[in-house]
């Protein structure tokens, strides 16, 4: 889970009248979404920010901001803001970028190296509270060559370091004299991308206009509205009202869309898995025979079929099966046989009443799930039902993140992770001891010095050989000791109105709806003849 909020099913139910605020499709005229030339979608949360420096848009795909580079529908990096991919030098600590000529922010100002410096700088500094700040960590210096040229030296190698470099540039014109936690930038950007932000209603839409003299070409599509709709059933219920010409959907609702010919399904594979933390803290599920026991007791394959709808696979760890890093061997049928046997030898035997104890302390626990998310909710009624067959007491209960963030210390949550890019991004901020309880970063507070070993390893090795070994120790380490019980990697679904050419999916990570989906690329769709 990142810093973004997701609003709850009350917040969605209410704002269902608010059509016509959101530009509804049908509704003519120039701005409508009967035109090719405005888009309207639903989707199920808002960023907190819409500031880079904050880390809005640090994985890509932001259609306000650019990188120096960018990704693909093949997710290869390709130049952006940089006119070609890094020049790298000694021994890969030096990596230098050369920046497209003739490029300009949205109030017509001109990209230079300086702007480049500024945001690195910033969101490195320790007073800009920027959640994502270790990821850049390696950096030891960014500086300009002249207003074309940015140089990086990094403290050690890092395999990784150009794909961080999607990284949104902002204007230091604009946003150098603002407080970067308070300014106004936050919710009224500036940026060289193919979109300019119009309006901002929290909780409720944002809108965005074509950039007419965006450096990679003005987009067809003129005007994009994203309606937040936290809840599942209320985006599937205006999308087929008219009211939107897209939504992000979970797979049993995607479904319902099948024989509609006025609309497309997208399906993108994805590093987006669904776990339930569980807090090093509490002594319920910080016992490691707990732990155990549920990765043993959960059925994965059934989530998969009965939730997902086949759209999605059995995870057994944070990155998914089909994963070049993806430790062999580590895939773990249902067994509650032996989850007792793990459980028994701890000292929790069954009472009863069906739960087991321990010293008098039963084992249980509450599961928050995020309200009007109902993939996450099957999930969690599911993991409890499976739970209960070996003796562990699980009691779910529905939540706003506002209620829900305080408790995750001593709490579990049915949450969302997953990166692209490189395991580097994903796992060292999900699991690394140093950044226990920090925001939504390893959630569930896990401390173990063979992960945090193998994390360093992995981040900091040259040779791939020693990566990849430490990426199977880590997964093997997590086998023996999960803070997470992770159940799937899902499949994002979205509908679309069949209107328009050139939209593809892009492998996605855990972010999706806002920034990823068929509209990752919205600056490239063309009007279907």
């Amino acid at each position: 889970m990142t810093t973004r909020r997701i609003r709850g099913a009350a917040a969605a139910m209410a704002m269902a009248g608010a059509v016509a605020a959101c530009s509804a499709p049908g509704g003519g005229g120039e701005d409508g979404g009967a035109s090719a030339a405005s888009v309207v979608i639903g989707v199920p949360s808002e960023p907190d920010t819409l500031s880079p420096l904050l880390g809005y848009g640090k994985d890509g795909n932001s259609k306000i901001f650019d990188g120096l580079l960018a990704r693909d529908a093949a997710m290869e990096l390709k130049p952006a803001l940089a006119k070609a991919l890094p020049e790298v030098t000694d021994g890969g600590r030096t990596y230098t970028y050369t920046l497209r000529e003739g490029v300009r922010f949205s109030d017509g100002e001109p990209l230079t190296a300086d702007d480049v410096v500024f945001t690195y700088r910033t969101v490195l500094d320790d007073r800009t509270n920027n959640t994502a700040r270790s990821e850049l960590d390696v950096i030891d210096e960014v500086r300009a060559e002249g207003d074309g040229k940015v140089v990086f030296t990094l403290d050690h190698p890092y395999a990784a370091f150009a794909a961080r470099t999607v990284l949104p540039i902002v204007p230091e014109h604009v946003a150098g004299g603002q407080d970067p936690n308070t300014g106004s930038f936050n919710t009224k950007p500036v940026g060289t991308g193919p979109y300019v932000l119009t309006g901002w209603s929290k909780g409720e839409k944002l809108t965005f206009k074509a950039n007419p003299d965006y450096w990679g070409g003005a987009p067809k599509v003129k005007k994009l509205t994203m309606a937040i709709i936290a809840d599942d059933d209320v985006r599937a219920t205006r999308l087929r009202s008219g009211d939107l010409d897209g939504a992000t959907l979970p797979p049993n609702l995607a479904a319902t869309f099948k024989g509609d010919d006025d609309k497309k399904t997208y399906r993108a594979t994805s590093y987006d898995f669904r776990a339930v933390t569980l807090p090093t803290g509490d002594p319920v599920t910080g016992d490691t025979a707990i732990r155990r026991a549920l990765d043993l007791a959960v059925d994965r394959e059934a989530m998969v079929d009965k939730i997902l709808d086949g759209a999605g696979r059995p995870a057994y760890g944070p990155l998914p099966v089909d994963d070049p890093w993806f430790a062999d061997g580590i895939e773990r049928p249902r067994d509650l046989a032996e989850a007792g046997r793990i459980l028994d030898a701890a000292g929790w035997k069954p009472g009863k009443d069906g739960v087991r104890a321990k010293a008098n302390r039963p084992a249980r626990f509450t599961l928050y799930y995020p309200s009007g998310d109902k993939v996450r909710q099957d999930h969690a009624l599911a993991y409890a039902s499976d739970a209960k067959e070996a003796g562990i007491d699980v009691r779910v209960e529905s939540a706003t993140w506002e209620v829900i963030e305080p408790r995750m210390k001593h709490d579990a949550v049915l949450a969302g992770f997953g990166s692209t890019g490189d395991p580097d991004f994903g796992l060292y901020t999900l699991l690394h001891s140093s950044l226990a309880g920090d925001g939504f970063n390893n959630m569930a507070r896990y401390d173990n010095p063979a992960v945090d070993r193998a994390l360093d390893t992995g981040r900091r090795a040259q040779d791939a050989k020693a990566r990849e070994a430490a990426y199977d120790t880590l997964q093997r380490e997590l086998v023996k000791n999960p803070g997470y019980t992770v159940l799937t990697h899902i499949d994002h679904l979205y509908v679309l109105a069949d209107r328009w050419e050139g939209l593809t999916t892009q492998t996605e990570p855990h972010e999706h709806g806002f920034a990823s989906g068929p509209w990752w690329n919205a600056e490239d769709w063309q009007p279907r003849a």
